[in-house]
């Protein structure tokens, strides 16, 4: 086991841990939690899932399913799906109880050795997220690709060196209980999203700001100047703002003249 990983195993060694939602990102949490020998719980409100959850009981896992899944959480650690919200009753009582609560993404955040590059915005982050994925990889880094892009990362940590670069998709689901923040983090662009999710646009902007929040000077935000959102959002940012334009050549950043591009 390497050591990302053995720092994994001390911080949750002795702990019960429950994973809400048996889907994607944290199925393969699950199996690497219950491998390591910890207590794990899975819940889920969907009851029918046959195979999967055989195989996560051979592994010692106790599942939780059907209507009442988030009932009775008296866990050490919780991790949610990043598209529950963190102040529903059941998790606010938790809390209030001691548990810890947290994500996938927030945990591989807190542990990753490698540089991180994260990207968020209401249109365009995936095709930006795996553009900068190729072009990196192009240059002959070896990067690391993860996050709402469909790809967990937790359980790979003991495959990423401190050397290679990690490329994150951050939803503001992701983003909204974040307390780390990347390396160098890129926001396309803001506009009303995700509202029958979030409580209003004001809370989905702050989720979105996570994503710089934590930075520090010697760390890069790269924003859109042509968005009023984001202009002005940058403003707050701790690190070193730089942004790209098709309206105006930025002070410092890329100016994008048709097919042509102006640093």
């Amino acid at each position: 086991m390497k050591n990302e990983l053995n720092k994994l195993y001390e911080k949750l060694s002795g702990k019960t841990v429950t994973v809400i939602g048996i889907g994607v990102s944290n199925t393969p949490l699950i199996k690497l939690l219950a491998g390591m020998g910890i207590t794990v719980t899975a819940r889920d409100k969907n009851e029918n899932l046959g195979d999967v959850k055989k195989e996560l009981e051979k592994l010692g896992v106790k599942t939780i399913l059907g209507k009442d899944y988030l009932e009775g959480i008296t866990e050490d650690v919780v991790f949610k799906t990043p598209g529950l919200r963190y102040d529903i009753p059941q998790l606010v009582q938790a809390k209030n109880n001691g548990s810890i609560i947290t994500s996938e993404m927030e945990l591989f955040y807190e542990l990753c050795p490698a540089k991180k590059i994260g990207i968020t915005g209401s249109d365009g982050k995936t095709t930006t997220t795996t553009l900068i994925y190729e072009m990196l990889k192009k240059q002959g880094f070896k990067c690391h690709l993860g996050g709402n892009i469909g790809t967990p990362l937790l359980d790979k940590l003991g495959e990423i060196a401190p050397e290679d670069i990690v490329i994150t998709e951050l939803s503001s689901f992701q983003l909204h209980t974040m307390t780390h923040s990347p390396q160098i983090a890129v926001i396309t662009n803001l506009a009303p999203n995700h509202l029958d999710m979030h409580k209003s646009m004001e809370e989905y902007i702050e989720a979105k700001e996570n994503i710089f929040k934590y930075q520090t000077k010697e760390d890069i935000l790269v924003t859109n100047l042509d968005n009023q959102i984001t202009n002005d959002i940058s403003k707050k940012a701790p690190s070193s703002v730089v942004y790209f334009s098709r309206n105006s050549k930025p002070e410092k950043g890329v100016y994008l003249d048709g097919d042509s591009i102006i640093c």
